[in-house]
């Protein structure tokens, strides 16, 4: 059974233990898959009111690509679990020789990429997510308002977590060149939708009070 089939008991529980996975990317992409969850939800109310009529062909497909987006949450909560395993190997080989040295640090390269890759997939699904929920708050029922704004701040939350594992991940890699690469592409998706769910946020908050 993977990690996103599990209870929400038993998943935390596993998340509270000593076991190196799932750790805080399993974590960032269940929030993520929540926060899109909740934006859907806005969807599922709007859907079938007379009121909304007349954007109901767009909630039905932001609905549909929501699906997509939990979904695709859920999946990374395993992959970034799989992609922790070679990298804990990696750190574990010998170094006593040069020859030794040299294999480990490929090995090691190797893993840090594809530890990296799958925090990043979170933060660009992130911001898919904050995108929709943007529509779902200017355009879905009134009622589920608040849905919306929470799903905001998971999502957020989510892209802040994603993203220390992949500066953790970086900061450990030898070519700095490919490093500074995924850093910036990391720091510009903070710098977009960090601003964007803090708007949305404030909207949402500003209709509710």
């Amino acid at each position: 059974m993977g990690f996103a089939e599990k209870s929400c008991a038993d998943f935390t529980s596993v998340l509270a233990s000593k076991e190196p996975a799932p750790g805080g990317g399993g974590a960032s992409a269940l929030v993520g898959a929540v926060g899109i969850a909740l934006g859907n939800m806005v969807g599922s109310l709007t859907v079938g009111k007379k009121k909304y009529a007349d954007v109901e062909a767009e909630i039905l497909d932001l609905k549909r690509k929501s699906d997509v987006l939990q979904a695709a949450f859920l999946a990374l909560i395993d992959k970034d679990a799989g992609d922790f395993g070679p990298l804990a190997r990696a750190y574990g080989l010998p170094k006593d020789t040069p020859e030794q040295q040299a294999e480990k640090d490929r090995i090691m390269e190797e893993a840090l990429r594809n530890a990296t890759g799958t925090p990043l997939e979170i933060m660009k699904k992130c911001a898919e997510a904050i995108d929709i929920i943007e529509v779902f708050a200017a355009k879905g029922s009134k009622l589920a308002l608040s849905d919306a704004g929470v799903g905001v701040v998971f999502c957020k939350a989510a892209l802040h977590g994603a993203s220390l594992n992949v500066f953790i991940n970086t900061k450990a890699m030898k070519d700095r060149d490919y490093a500074a690469k995924l850093n910036a592409e990391a720091d510009a998706l903070i710098a977009k939708y960090e601003a964007k769910a803090d708007r949305i946020f404030t909207d949402v908050k500003a209709q509710l009070k």
